[in-house]
């Protein structure tokens, strides 16, 4: 490799790196709950990495971690950290390999590429920020605002009741959509909340519902069916996540399309759905598969096949990575975050507005500081 030359105009002088737990108002679950596969989320696990300059410039990014892995994240985190010092921060795809390389026995998906992901968006919101524009216009948008739907007020522990005034609660503050969990062991179940929801929405609404991975292919092609009916946006994760050949199955006997993804660690893993044709609309989390570097390289074959593109969670990063994809993408909007943050963003009309602050445009609140369990640090810090 050759050494810097005159280009080079700063470098990483320091890394700090901090695991707060988030704790949830109320413990919430889904259908890996009913499963008896997981047990109720009380809490969720982030891992924060801020990064400083020579020349004093800062980026903010992070990762999350659910029920489990948040420590195993943040001491992948701390072992790769050094290797960031001395770089310069604008060559963000070499120091993503750099960084893959320095856990290379960990593996290039999972929780290894989860603990470079916050590194990464914390170089792409220092990059964009050092260019004084929010991420969005440093990428490329095609819109300054992005179609968003609500998930955090449809979850199965919460009675139809609730979730029924929290679709109609979501919808006056300016949400466009409406996902609601699905998977009970008691199909009819589903089907008579999914009707109260659509009947509470109208025909007009963007109604979409997810299965958290907890059908079969039986099932998942019986409930399809009778799923039809209700003119959805899409049927979330009906089949295990890795099961590209039952989606590719599912998706060619349904009208209703297929989305899936969430659950995928690697590019690779995204590839397989790809090439088995296994969804109409591809849902990557960038903190899962390795940060804003490995999504984009997603999002260009997503496009090249005209997928769909609605990204899972932490929709803080995800809105400017939306902004910026070719056809018209969702954002999925959950308050969990609020508190970690000083900013809010901006929704009004069913889109979520890309913020003007540079960068990410979020800054760590002093709650989300007074929550850190951990920190860890590499460089010294002015």
């Amino acid at each position: 490799m050759h050494g810097a030359g005159a280009a080079t105009l700063d470098r990483v002088a320091w890394v700090e790196l901090s695991s707060v737990t988030l704790p949830l108002a109320v413990p919430v679950s889904d259908a890996k709950v009913l499963t008896g596969r997981q047990r109720p989320m009380t809490e969720v696990v982030f891992l924060f990495a801020e990064i400083g300059t020579e020349g004093g410039h800062e980026g903010i990014g992070f990762g999350y971690a659910k029920r489990a892995g948040g420590p195993g994240q943040f001491a992948h985190a701390a072992e790769i950290a050094p290797a960031l010092i001395g770089e310069d921060p604008s060559d963000i795809g070499r120091i993503w390999t750099k960084l893959a390389w320095a856990g290379a026995s960990a593996g290039r998906g999972g929780l290894a590429v989860q603990a470079i992901a916050a590194f990464d968006v914390a170089l792409w919101d220092l990059k964009a920020k050092r260019a004084g524009l929010p991420l969005a216009k440093l990428l490329g948008a095609h819109r300054d605002s992005v179609r968003c739907y609500d998930t955090s007020g449809g979850f199965l522990h919460a009675p139809l009741e609730e979730v029924l005034d929290n679709a109609s609660a979501a919808l006056a503050s300016g949400i466009g959509g409406i996902k609601i969990k699905v998977g009970h062991p008691d199909h009819a179940e589903d089907l008579r909340r999914v009707a109260a929801v659509r009947e509470r929405l109208g025909d007009a609404v963007p109604l979409m519902v997810d299965a958290n991975q907890q059908w079969d292919r039986p099932a998942a092609l019986r409930m399809g069916r009778a799923l039809e009916g209700f003119g959805l946006t899409w049927i979330e994760e009906p089949l295990d996540a890795h099961d590209a050949e039952g989606h590719a199955d599912l998706a060619r006997a349904l009208d209703t399309p297929i989305a899936t993804g969430e659950m995928l660690t690697s590019v690779a893993e995204h590839r397989a759905l790809i090439d088995a044709r296994a969804a109409d609309v591809l849902q990557p989390d960038a903190p899962r598969i390795g940060g804003i570097t490995e999504f984009l390289r997603l999002a260009v074959l997503a496009d090249h096949h005209r997928l769909g593109l609605a990204p899972h969670f932490a929709m803080e990063i995800h809105l400017h990575l939306a902004a910026a994809y070719p056809a018209e993408p969702w954002v999925e909007h959950f308050d969990w975050l609020d508190p970690l943050f000083d900013e809010r963003l901006e929704i009004s009309g069913g889109r979520m507005h890309v913020p003007a602050r540079p960068g990410l445009g979020i800054t760590l609140s002093e709650q989300a500081r007074a929550w850190t369990t951990r920190r860890a640090r590499a460089g010294a810090r002015p």
